[in-house]
């Protein structure tokens, strides 16, 4: 079944929001660093004018389709909360891409988790907890912790396939030792047979 379109509008919108964030992010270091960042700056404007549409359409979406009956009012409304919640956070970027307040860390959040997507509402990337192994750190830090646990995942994966190959090996010997263990019990049947009726036929009286 296909995504609900304001549902996708909605994750679109995220993405463009934490996007925004990212840049902002990467504008500030510009700054710190001593470089230019006439160009990002130039695309922050324009994406932050684009997130206020983006908010406009999906509050439209949302009053139409409930004028329409086309959702019940628990549905409206829990859209609207998730509008409300785009509305803080683009206010929140506007004033930080001002310099009126300091910079948020969304994409934080966004390194140690993946926002659900479908129509029964994608989470709000801004509203996850932060764990307390991650609280303090810096971005390559993170990303640091998440790449060791990632090459311990692969570990544990390249054992868990040598343990299976090394299973399947053994079972295949165990599977032909039983094959040759029965052709040589057949053969013996065999021989015995034969000798019992050499036997019969000797003493078999003529």
């Amino acid at each position: 079944m296909s995504q609900d379109p304001w549902a996708q509008d909605y994750d679109a919108t995220c993405r463009l929001a934490q996007e925004i964030a990212e840049n902002i992010h990467e504008r500030n270091r510009q700054q710190r660093t001593g470089g230019n960042p006439a160009k990002i700056n130039m695309t922050l404007r324009a994406s932050l004018q684009k997130l206020k549409q983006n908010i406009g359409h999906l509050k439209d979406g949302v009053l139409r389709a409930s004028s329409s009956r086309r959702i019940m009012q628990a549905e409206a409304d829990r859209r609207q909360n998730l509008i409300d919640d785009l509305l803080t956070r683009e206010k929140q970027l506007s004033a930080t891409f001002k310099g009126d307040i300091t910079e948020p860390e969304p994409s934080r959040s966004s390194l140690m988790s993946e926002r659900a997507g479908g129509s029964g509402g994608a989470a709000n990337p801004w509203l996850i907890n932060e764990t307390d192994e991650t609280r303090g750190l810096s971005f390559g830090e993170i990303k640091q912790q998440q790449q060791r646990i990632i090459e311990e995942i692969i570990d544990d994966l390249a054992h868990l396939v040598d343990k299976t190959d090394d299973r399947i090996r053994n079972e295949t010997r165990r599977v032909k030792l039983v094959e040759t263990k029965s052709a040589s019990c057949g053969m013996m049947v065999v021989i015995v047979l034969l000798l019992i009726a050499i036997v019969v036929v000797a003493v078999w009286p003529v």
